[in-house]
């Protein structure tokens, strides 16, 4: 179960059919009936598109920090030396 931000949640349950084949059913517990029955190749790819998604984000967080950092300092940086007084 993953835990949204509107208070509701996400569950995750893999389902066998009458068949043998198996099925990957994401549902939103608030909304009664509101199901996505994915294939385990659709889950995957699904499950790759998340986690590069995820990457994006914390790559330009990161770069949005550094940044920030990197302002912060050239501000607070003197230099002392041959050329620079």
């Amino acid at each position: 179960m993953i835990e949204l931000n509107q208070g509701g949640s996400l569950d995750v349950t893999l389902k066998e059919d009458a068949q043998g084949r198996d099925s990957v059913i994401l549902a939103l517990a608030s909304q009664q009936g509101c199901e996505l029955s994915l294939t385990p190749h659709q889950a995957r790819v699904l499950a790759t598109e998340l986690i590069m998604a995820v990457n994006r984000a914390e790559v330009r967080n990161n770069l949005k920090h550094s940044q920030n950092m990197v302002r912060s300092g050239q501000q607070q940086t003197t230099r002392h030396g041959f050329f620079h007084v």
